[in-house]
């Protein structure tokens, strides 16, 4: 006779192909949402050609690709032996390049265990006492056991398990691969601005110091004229706060031209005492032409969108494996090998051994375990395509920013050159009228203290423009052919 099967089985039966066919896949779609494309970067559009300024207007190419070595572009031998001394010599470098070999390693590592099977080997030689019956002689046993065998065993992957983790550590793996790309760019940006910078500061130094020598020529040529009575007693003290106001100001520049000089050095895997001598700032050539790559194509060359990308990927991956785990494994075992109570009878014919097994485990109950890992697995993969989404939005940002620094620093550029051209102009003609003794000598020194002012905004602006342009290469991201291998 047969007997009904309990309902409550068949629902419980029926679990595994409801989820499986239910509208709950196993897991998400891994791409990237579609992302609005801006018409420009910014809210006003790019000019084609940046402002005019010492005899350079850059051009801003739509259209183009990132440019791999964009630092050479600088036009300068030692500023490119620098970048390439510390892509060689960074530990930071070295550490996250060492650090993707070991998770590559781990990756294969993973791949071929659930791909191939285990096979060990194990030999044992035990000695036991055991308990006889009552009515036996002798109320204890003594005997050897030895064996040795060959233990094989498979889990087979029906439902996806071994391949969602396997994907979501290759996934994790190229998140590695692309942060490294981006550490790579982000130390060779770091080592052109801050020998820029270095450079500028230095000529600032410079530059400063002759504006102090020539504000205490204006203080001393001031109290003389103060003792004749040409000058008020208010003129020698504005002249000598002048000079002393800008001689206070030495100390915290000359220190932050030394910083620089340190962070550069440690950039390049030196200690600061070691640092390179500075560039001169005049031989430094500011790039003429920048990409400017379009929204599609940035969202493919940008290392941090690549890297939320791949995270978007192992969270996908993540639900598809916290699925798997509610549904039936089956696992295959096999072993063969000799064994007996003496060498002897172990290593005969008779002492052969051998197993096959199979075991099917579906779970039941875990007190809700299971069930919150895939809702928490869910909630992480949506954290990861909001995080996309945000880091794209960062992307163009990004990139939106730096152009708009970059044409009004032009812009600046332009109209410090113009009024250092006046400045220069008007000290010319000071000289000269000095000489011919139009003019009273002290008024020679102011003059030649505002043509080095001005200079010096000219310097400062320069810089901008030659970090800014560094800038909005590192903004364009890596040309695909770049990209790390998967």
């Amino acid at each position: 006779m047969q007997h009904p099967i309990p309902s409550a089985f068949l629902r419980f039966a029926a679990l595994p192909l409801v989820l499986a066919l239910g509208a709950c896949a196993f897991a998400p779609d891994s791409k990237p949402p579609a992302m609005a494309e801006p018409a420009q970067y910014g809210v006003e559009a790019a000019p084609a050609t940046g402002a005019a300024a010492q005899g350079v207007a850059q051009r801003f190419e739509r259209g183009a690709h990132p440019v791999p070595q964009w630092w050479k572009r600088y036009q300068s031998d030692a500023l490119n032996a620098l970048v390439e001394e510390g892509l060689a010599n960074s530990p930071d470098l070295a550490a996250a390049e060492r650090n993707l070999a070991g998770a590559r390693e781990q990756l294969r590592g993973q791949v071929n265990s659930s791909l191939l099977p285990a096979v060990d080997a194990g030999v044992s030689a035990t000695r036991n006492r055991a308990l006889t019956m009552p009515e036996f002689p002798q109320s204890t046993a003594l005997f050897n056991v030895f064996t040795g065998q060959v233990q094989a065993s498979y889990n087979l992957d029906l439902f996806g398990a071994a391949r969602f983790a396997n994907t979501s550590l290759a996934a994790q793996v190229e998140q590695q691969a692309y942060q490294l790309e981006a550490a790579r760019r982000s130390l060779a940006a770091n080592i052109v601005t801050g020998a820029i910078t270095s450079a500028s500061l230095a000529e600032q130094v410079a530059l400063t110091e002759k504006q102090v020598v020539l504000l205490r020529q204006v203080a001393r040529d001031t109290q003389r004229r103060y003792e004749l009575g040409a000058a008020s007693q208010n003129d020698t003290l504005d002249a000598d706060q002048d000079a002393a106001t800008l001689e206070a100001s030495l100390p915290g520049l000359r220190a932050r031209w030394h910083a620089t000089r340190h962070a550069l050095a440690v950039l390049l895997g030196r200690s600061p005492d070691q640092a390179p001598p500075d560039l001169a700032f005049s031989t430094i050539a500011v790039p003429e032409a920048v990409p400017v790559v379009v929204p599609s194509e940035l969202l493919a060359s940008r290392p941090d969108v690549q890297v939320a990308e791949a995270a978007l990927v192992a969270a996908a991956a993540d639900v598809g494996l916290a699925t798997a785990q509610l549904f039936p494994s089956l696992s295959l075992t096999a072993s063969m090998g000799k064994g007996g109570f003496a060498w002897a009878d172990a290593l005969s014919g008779a002492g052969s051994i051998w197993a096959i097994g199979a075991s099917l485990t579906q779970p039941i109950f875990h007190g809700g375990q299971l069930l919150a890992e895939r809702s928490a697995a869910k909630a992480r993969y949506e954290a990861a395509v909001l995080q996309y989404k945000q880091t794209v939005l960062t992307a163009f940002r990004d990139v939106a920013d730096t152009l708009s620094r970059l044409d009004a620093g032009g812009q600046a550029l332009a109209s410090a050159e113009a009024s250092r051209r006046s400045a220069e102009q008007s000290y010319q003609n000071t000289a000269k009228r000095v000489r011919l003794g139009a003019l009273a000598p002290y008024t020679q020194y102011a003059s030649e203290q505002h043509f080095v002012a001005a200079r010096l905004r000219e310097l400062e602006y320069a810089n901008a423009r030659m970090t800014e342009t560094a800038a909005l290469f590192q903004a364009m991201g890596s040309p695909a052919s770049a990209a790390p291998q998967r």
